[in-house]
């Protein structure tokens, strides 16, 4: 492509010819897998990120960006109390100490391994698609590679009628600014011509009409005459305006690579379109390069195109974007083909941009293997973190999360140091796993926008601890709202039993949305069968809860003395809802109610519990540990059982802490131990079971057990 264009040129050469033009921006594009030899020594045209200079684009690891907390002068770091502090030793009165990074990658916190391959595929220019779950800084990352790309030269891109061909506009690229010096100098031009136009048209009428009246003819057919002329002056002038052209990708204020986010665009949006002309002929038509829309593609050249959740894009469009990033230039033409827009297809527009696709887990596998394939051959694919291990360090850096989040508002007060601490300690408690901290920072930046507002309604200097306790149960999902509302119901109907023995019914915890427990009593009952023995489970069970009951089926064959040839066992989750029961971790729940109807002993219903369980006894972990907890503490239950494994995943709110006892189980022997109630015949049950599977137990099958990782069940 042209870039020698000089506002000086006549405006009517302005567009190249086909074939040099199209020579031109074949020469001038490289394939893309050649892009990563580009120069990357060039200075940062961004005053206000001084930073990215040629000095910082040695940074080969991201120990060297944003590593440190700054904090204002005269405020300390004490490194002696950092490992047991909330604030990673930090010394500050409230946020407003903490100073808060220009460049977004120095932002970043805890995707170590997400932001050094930035880095790289941003000094090498190779595409990147990040996999994770939502609010874990996916975007915020791709907005930080625009800043960090290697400096080349922005252009605009201007769009031409085509006096040989209309449908098929041409297309010159120039240095950025330089096309509105292009578009002003053709715009005048055409202003001057029309003038002349207009100067010699009334000439002509003036003449016509005064022949008119000074001659022997009629002064009517004098002013028809005139009017015939005006519109054919009127008709001509409008291939005039057609001179100028269309400036479709405009760089001239751009500071910094362009950052085009396409989540949910469509093709349209996304590849470029052509407007619909409903005047296509009599001369009223719009000159077809003048109804050309550039797509965030072309808007994105040389720059970064980010799309989210990527899986949601129509496979066809998934297609042409392949195209597009493999040819590095994209014709427009109208994406409907109803439309008149459909006739009109312009030459090869450039669109060298870097792609970041994202999306959660799903996201691969809806989207074309080919597109994948040209991303991962070509660049990195990372899967995104949802926890990182709790450091002083990390503790420090969510200290700058905060005050962080603050700036980016504007509008909310600073939090005090004991606001800070809870906020850190609800971190912990979001991550779900013992010396971790949460990595969605989306939710967690919501709870200081909430504990922000509240202070700011009140007119105060500084966000408080209160406010942010406030602002948690401000801030309580949907899931956990509904799940609150369930409890009451339940005990406004005495649907929940907590007191007394009963037999066959346990009360089990179960896990709405993320963060959000709730009890599912569990009922089991044994009937003679009509034929040969089964076990019939209700409650619209999904596939994993399904097979939880065959395993607890295969435990009770094995552990009780009762021929189950003979029995059916009919087990009900209690008003488990539309949803079902999805997962396991109510197995040992499950486990209990058959036990104690077998057997006919009955179950303390002060005690909850939750776990999943092995064909061999072995109690294992599951996932929500802490919000089960809560809920059950919540509806009145004195003791939970957990899994040995997840005593460590245990960080419940303090007001809960007094309210529950906490008893961690390795098998079923234990479990039933403490659940079931009436001495001798609850004695007798549980040495047999022991007897039956010391040895399994002594094998360190419980031990193999506690060193799994917790998964959310």
């Amino acid at each position: 492509m042209s870039n020698d264009t000089n506002v000086d040129d006549p405006p009517e050469d302005a567009p190249a010819g086909p074939d040099q033009d199209h020579h031109e921006r074949q020469g001038e594009r490289s394939p893309r897998e050649g892009e990563g030899d580009r120069r990357t020594d060039v200075d940062d045209p961004t005053d206000e990120f001084e930073s990215a200079s040629d000095e910082d684009d040695e940074i080969e690891t991201v120990e060297d960006l944003g590593s440190t907390v700054e904090v204002d002068p005269g405020v300390e770091v004490d490194e002696e109390i950092a490992e047991d502090d909330l604030l990673g030793g930090l010394k500050i009165d409230s946020t407003e100490d903490i100073e808060v990074p220009d460049r977004l990658v120095d932002q970043v916190i805890g995707q170590d391994e997400a932001r050094d391959i930035i880095i790289k595929a941003a000094k090498q220019r190779r595409h990147v698609m990040m996999i994770g779950s939502p609010g874990t800084g996916k975007s915020m990352l791709a907005k930080a590679m625009s800043q960090l790309l290697p400096k080349e030269d922005l252009q605009d891109v201007l769009v031409y009628h085509n006096p040989d061909d209309g449908n098929e506009p041409k297309v010159r690229t120039v240095p950025a600014g330089k096309g509105e010096q292009i578009i002003d100098a053709h715009k005048e031009e055409a202003r001057k011509r029309n003038q002349m136009r207009s100067i010699l048209m009334w000439i002509i009428i003036a003449v016509v009409i005064g022949y008119a009246i000074l001659s022997s003819a009629s002064p009517l057919l004098g002013i028809l005459a005139a009017g015939i002329i005006w519109l054919i002056f009127r008709y001509t002038s409008r291939g005039t305006d057609a001179m100028v052209p269309n400036m479709i990708v405009n760089n001239g204020d751009q500071r910094v690579a362009p950052f085009e986010d396409a989540t949910g665009a469509h093709a349209g949006a996304l590849l470029g379109d052509v407007r619909h002309d409903p005047f296509q002929s009599g001369g009223m038509e719009t000159p077809s390069h003048d109804r050309v829309e550039p797509g965030a593609i072309h808007k994105s050249n040389k720059g970064v195109l980010f799309v989210d959740e990527i899986n949601t894009l129509d496979i066809r469009t998934q297609q042409k974007l392949m195209t597009a990033i493999q040819e590095g230039e994209f014709a427009i033409t109208g994406q409907s083909e109803r439309s008149s827009g459909a006739m009109v297809q312009t030459e090869p527009v450039p669109c060298d941009f870097i792609m970041v696709a994202a999306g959660n887990l799903d996201a691969m596998e809806n989207m074309h293997p080919a597109l994948r394939n040209r991303i991962k051959g070509y660049g990195y694919e990372v899967y995104m973190d949802d926890t990182i291990e709790d450091t002083a360090e990390m503790r420090r850096k969510y200290a700058r999360f905060i005050a962080q989040e603050v700036e980016r508002d504007g509008r909310l007060p600073h939090f005090t140091d004991d606001a800070v601490e809870e906020l850190i300690l609800e971190a912990k408690r979001r991550s779900g796993r013992k010396n971790h901290l949460t990595l969605h920072f989306r939710s967690l930046g919501g709870l200081v926008r909430v504990a922000g507002d509240i202070a700011r309604a009140e007119d105060r200097e500084h966000t408080t601890r209160d406010d942010v306790l406030q602002a948690k149960q401000r801030s309580r999902s949907i899931e956990q709202q509904l799940a609150d509302d369930y409890i009451e119901r339940r005990k406004d109907y005495e649907l929940q039993v907590t007191e007394d023995g009963v037999e066959g019914r346990v009360n089990g915890l179960a896990v709405m949305g993320e963060d959000s427990g709730i009890m599912l009593p569990v009922m089991a009952e044994i009937a003679p069968a009509q034929g040969g023995g089964q076990v019939i489970a209700t409650g619209k069970l999904q596939e994993m809860a399904e097979e939880s009951v065959q395993n607890v089926s295969a435990i009770i064959k094995k552990f009780s003395d009762v021929d189950l040839s003979e029995k059916d066992i009919h087990i009900q989750f209690v008003q488990a809802g539309q949803q079902g029961v999805d997962g396991d971790s109510a197995s040992i729940t499950v486990a209990t109610a058959v036990i104690s109807a077998l057997e006919n002993i009955p179950v303390d219903q002060s005690i909850a519990m939750t776990g999943s369980l092995s064909v061999r006894g072995d109690v294992l972990p599951v996932g929500g540990v802490t919000h089960k907890i809560e809920a059950a503490a919540k509806a009145g239950c004195d003791t939970v059982i957990i899994p040995k494994a997840n005593e460590q995943d245990v960080m419940i709110e303090d007001e809960y802490e007094e309210m529950v006892d906490i008893i961690p189980c390795s098998n079923i022997s234990e479990v039933l131990d403490v659940a079931l109630m009436g001495e001798p015949k609850k004695d007798s049950l549980v040495d047999r079971l022991k007897s039956i599977t010391d040895a399994a137990f002594d094998q360190g099958a419980v031990g193999s057990a506690s060193g799994s990782n917790p998964s959310p069940q």
